[in-house]
């Protein structure tokens, strides 16, 4: 299986998309709400996820596309051989209030969520972010590396709020107060994908959050782990991507176990 050419096209994809996004970054807001206040939609994330879906659908027809605001489509699903995990614009809420952090993620996968590529662009910082199992992850076209640091103390960790977080006592507020006398610096930034990019380029050291999505999620799972970090659910289990309560915790590897005994300590709903 060579994944060049799969590669090749979703970074094509990427920087097609990121200009449709970046054009509407640029105009009035016009949003939507979905579940409630917290979780919007732009017209820059529909126009946008049109563009990777019909170039998708054009080079690879017998492929199945999940995109988050699109849904499912594509070739039969039970038939594809790959899926792609389609997120226009995560990090929609900095994009609606022109904060800058915000990528288009895109993943090719096997049917069961295994990644095989991730491609994140930010193009508001012109940063491409690409990952091939198996052949490493670069940043703009270097190679790029977790970071070495071993200690928990020493590290800036990231996290982030589910949108329920008014009505939800699971809201990650127990998690944030264990972890802020534990680290150097503790961060909520707003984009999923780009956080596990940021782990991957070695600038900061660990991220957990739930209720995830796989579009949200897969192309920096493959980023991390193939520039030698880890990605698994709280618990420090395997494939948070395929588990319902969506909870991710990705770190540089070195302080991946310190990071579970943070979370296991306050657990209650998991």
């Amino acid at each position: 299986m060579d994944l060049s050419a799969f590669r090749d096209v979703a970074i094509d994809i990427a920087r097609e998309a990121g200009k449709t996004a970046l054009d509407y970054f640029k105009r009035p807001l016009v949003f939507d709400t979905k579940a409630n206040v917290n979780d919007i939609v732009t017209e820059g994330d529909k126009a946008t996820e049109v563009v990777i879906v019909d170039q998708i659908s054009q080079h690879f027809p017998e492929h199945y596309i999940h995109g988050e605001e699109g849904g499912g489509q594509g070739a039969d699903i039970a038939a594809a051989e790959y899926h792609w995990y389609v997120d226009p614009i995560d990090g929609t809420t900095n994009y609606a209030h022109r904060l800058h952090y915000w990528c288009t993620s895109i993943a090719l996968t096997t049917p069961d969520r295994q990644p095989l590529v991730g491609v994140l662009y930010a193009p508001v910082m012109n940063e491409l972010y690409v990952a091939v199992k198996g052949q490493g992850a670069t940043l703009n076209g270097q190679p790029i590396q977790v970071a070495a640091r071993t200690d928990l103390s020493e590290c800036i960790v990231v996290s982030g709020f589910p949108y329920d977080r008014k009505t939800n006592p699971d809201n990650n507020q127990a998690e944030w107060s264990a972890f802020a006398p534990q680290v150097r610096g503790l961060r909520r930034l707003g984009s999923a994908a780009l956080d596990m990019g940021h782990i991957a380029a070695g600038r900061t050291d660990g991220y957990w959050e739930r209720s995830l999505n796989p579009w949200d999620t897969l192309a920096g799972m493959l980023l991390v782990t193939e520039a030698g970090g880890n990605v698994t659910d709280y618990a420090g289990e395997p494939d948070p991507q395929n588990k319902p309560q969506g909870r991710y915790l990705a770190s540089n590897g070195h302080v991946h176990q310190q990071m579970v005994d943070v979370l296991t300590s306050v657990r209650k709903y998991w």
